[in-house]
């Protein structure tokens, strides 16, 4: 699945009106943020007009903003599943692979 033109930018605009409300509701102007974090008032800007920033410019505003704790819970390990353990003898999953049918091969 990928996603749209139009979802994408509905979740760039999503981005950008929430680290906006996160701002006001800490009374905090856009030039007091980008001085705490380090970025330019154009980049605060930018992001809560667009919401098209980098990741590590995002990652900035969410902690300057107190918030950053909310991606941990995103970043948080997956549990896996005692017999997928067993099967893989305890190793982590490196790889992805696909899997063929008897079909899929070409002689």
């Amino acid at each position: 699945m990928t996603i749209s033109e139009n979802q994408l930018a509905t979740r760039l605009k999503a981005i950008g009106e929430r680290l906006r409300a996160l701002r006001l509701q800490q009374n905090l102007s856009q030039q007091a943020l980008a001085e705490r974090v380090g970025v330019s008032l154009k980049t605060v800007s930018n992001a809560e007009d667009q919401g098209r920033i980098s990741l590590e410019t995002l990652l900035r505003l969410l902690d300057g903003l107190g918030q950053l704790d909310r991606v941990d819970s995103w970043l948080a390990a997956d549990e896996v599943s005692p017999i997928a353990l067993l099967e893989r003898k305890g190793r982590p999953r490196q790889r992805a692979h696909s899997r063929k049918s008897a079909a899929d091969w070409e002689w």
